[in-house]
C-alpha cells in the first residue's frame, strides 16, 4: 500500500499554516502532508524517502503541533546536532542527549525532560535505554506522544552485530505504555532513505509496528549519473581518482573508502598532490569530526576522504560528485552515499572504482572482502561460544558485565526467532539454536557492479520499484546508444 498514490483529502488549515509559519514554504512536497497527518492521528508508519526529500519535517511538525514529547532515535551525534541547531534557530523546544555533552548541559536537559519542557528529544538507542534517561521517561506524568526511528535502516545494517541496542527498540513502546495513564497512545514511525522489501519486513518486525501506513518514494534522480569503472592496478586507481577530481574544479564532493587506514593514507597522498582535504572516520574525536564537517559544509575543503561514518543527515545541496574509491559493503549503503550528490537538482556524478575481476593485478577489493568476511566469521564464532554460557532468562546489563559480547549474541539469537525481549532490559531464550550467518540477500552489490543493464533500472527493481524505462544517462545506457 502506497498512500501517496491515492487521492488525498486536503491538509487541515492549522497544519499547513503552522508549516508555513515555521519553515516558510508555501506547501508540502508530496507526501509530507499525508505523513504529518498519519503521525498526528497516532498511527504507525514506515516511510522510505530518498536522501534530501524532507523527512525531518514530517515528524518535527507533528511534535510541535501536539502536546507532549516526541522521542527521536538517531544513530549519530552529528545528525542530532544538525537538526537541533536548525530547530533551536527557529526557537523551538528541542534538545539532544549524547556522550559529547558537558555534565552541566546534560543535567539541564534532563531537568527539562523531567519538567515536560521539551517537544523533541533526540537520542541514540543506547542513551534511550540508559538508566538515568529511562527512569525519567517511565514516570507517569511524562507525556510521550510519538517514538520516531530516524535512519531506520540502521536496524538492518547495524542491529545484529554493531549496535545491538537497535534490536530492543520494538518493546520500548509497550514498556512505556505500562507506566502511563490508561488510554495513552504512542505512535511509532520509522524513517529511512533506503530499505528494500526484505529490509522493510525486518524493520516492521523488529519495531513491532502495528498496521503501519507505508510510504515508499521512488529514489530515482534524473540528474544523478551513475558510473562504474574497472581498475587494473593500484597506481591506475589513484590516477583515475585524481583525473576524476580534476574534472570538477572547486566543486564539492566526497571520496568514500572502506577503512580508517585507507582514509588516512589516501587523504595524506591527496594533500601531497596539493588538495586541501581531511580523513574522516569513527576513530576521530567528536571535536575533530565537527571541524571537518564544518569545513566541508562551508566550502573550506573541497572534499572529504571518508568511511561510511560520514554523511548521514548532513545536508549540503551542491555536492557535484561522489566517488567510491573502493566498493561499499552493501547496495543500500551505496544508494545512501550516492544520494548525497545533486540534492539541488543540478547534474551530479557518482563513480565507483572496482578491481579487475581476477584480483591478480589489483587485489585490493578481493583482500578487503576477505578481511571483512573473516571478521564476520570470527564474530559469529565468538557469539556461539558466548551463547553456551548464557542463562535462558536474564537482565542484559548484568549479563554483559559477566560476558562482554552477550549483547551481540542475544541480537543474533533474536534474528533467528529464538529470543524475545520481555522488556527493553530482560530477555527470554525460547531454545538454544545454533547461530548461523544469514545468507546474502539478492540482488546484491556484486550483481549491480557487474550488470550490463541500466543501473538505475537495476537499483529501482532491487528496492521494490517497477521501472520499464532505461534512464538513458548511466554508463551502461550511454554505451548502448
Amino acid at each position: 500500500m502506497n498512500p501517496q498514490d491515492n487521492k488525498q483529502t486536503p491538509i487541515p488549515n492549522h497544519i499547513l499554516s503552522s508549516f508555513q509559519k515555521i519553515w516558510g514554504y508555501a506547501d508540502f512536497r508530496p507526501p509530507q502532508g499525508e505523513i504529518v497527518r498519519t503521525i498526528l492521528e497516532q498511527k504507525d508508519a514506515l516511510i522510505v524517502m530518498p536522501t534530501g526529500a524532507g523527512k525531518s519535517i514530517c515528524f518535527q511538525l507533528p511534535a510541535i503541533i501536539q502536546t507532549g514529547l516526541t522521542l527521536v532515535i538517531s544513530p549519530l551525534v552529528a545528525l542530532m546536532e544538525n537538526q537541533i541547531q536548525e530547530l533551536q534557530q527557529k526557537n523551538l523546544s528541542a534538545a539532544s542527549l549524547h556522550s559529547e555533552l558537558s555534565t552541566e548541559k546534560r543535567r539541564h536537559i534532563l531537568q527539562q525532560l523531567q519538567n515536560n519542557k521539551l517537544k523533541l528529544l533526540y537520542l541514540s538507542p543506547e542513551t534511550l535505554l540508559s538508566k538515568p534517561v529511562w527512569s525519567i521517561l517511565i514516570q507517569p506524568q511524562i507525556k510521550i506522544t510519538a517514538l520516531i526511528i530516524d535512519e531506520a535502516h540502521c536496524i538492518v545494517q547495524w542491529g545484529d552485530t554493531f549496535r545491538p541496542a537497535y534490536n530492543r527498540l520494538g518493546v520500548v513502546r509497550k514498556a512505556l505504555l505500562k507506566t502511563k495513564p490508561t488510554g495513552t497512545k504512542i505512535s511509532l514511525a520509522a524513517f529511512t532513505a533506503t530499505a528494500d522489501p526484505s529490509a522493510q519486513k525486518t524493520i516492521k518486525n523488529v519495531l513491532e509496528l502495528q498496521n503501519p501506513q507505508l510510504y515508499l518514494i521512488n529514489p530515482y534522480r534524473p540528474n544523478l549519473h551513475l558510473q562504474i569503472q574497472t581498475i587494473w592496478t593500484p597506481r591506475s586507481r589513484r590516477q583515475k581518482l585524481l583525473k576524476f577530481i580534476k574534472s570538477f574544479p572547486n566543486q564539492s564532493g566526497l571520496v568514500y573508502v572502506r577503512t580508517r587506514k585507507d582514509s588516512e593514507i589516501l587523504s595524506e597522498w591527496l594533500e601531497e598532490k596539493g588538495y586541501k582535504t581531511s580523513a574522516y572516520h569513527a576513530g576521530l574525536s567528536p571535536q575533530e569530526r565537527r571541524i571537518i564537517e564544518t569545513d566541508w559544509l562551508t566550502g573550506k575543503t573541497q572534499f572529504v576522504v571518508c568511511t561510511c561514518a560520514f554523511g548521514m543527515g548532513v545536508n549540503k545541496p551542491d555536492v557535484r560528485w561522489v566517488i567510491h574509491y573502493q566498493p561499499p559493503a552493501q547496495l543500500s549503503e551505496y544508494l545512501q552515499e550516492i544520494g548525497r550528490a545533486g540534492r539541488d537538482g543540478k547534474p551530479a556524478t557518482a563513480l565507483t572504482l572496482i578491481s579487475e575481476p581476477t584480483g591478480i593485478f589489483d587485489p585490493q577489493d578481493k583482500q578487503q572482502k576477505q578481511y571483512f568476511e573473516k571478521q564476520k566469521q570470527n564474530q559469529y564464532w565468538q557469539a556461539q561460544q558466548t551463547l553456551k554460557k548464557l542463562p535462558p532468562q536474564g537482565d542484559i546489563s548484568a549479563i554483559t558485565k559477566q560476558h562482554p559480547h552477550a549483547d551481540i549474541t542475544l541480537s543474533l539469537l533474536q534474528a533467528t526467532g529464538s529470543l524475545t525481549w520481555v522488556d527493553p532490559f530482560n530477555y527470554s531464550i525460547k531454545k538454544q539454536t545454533p547461530l548461523k550467518e544469514p545468507p546474502n540477500l539478492k540482488p546484491n552489490l556484486t550483481e549491480y557492479l557487474q550488470t550490463r543493464q541500466c543501473r538505475w533500472k537495476f537499483l529501482l527493481f532491487a528496492f521494490g520499484f517497477a521501472s520499464n524505462n532505461n534512464c538513458g544517462h548511466c554508463d551502461n545506457c550511454l554505451k548502448s546508444q
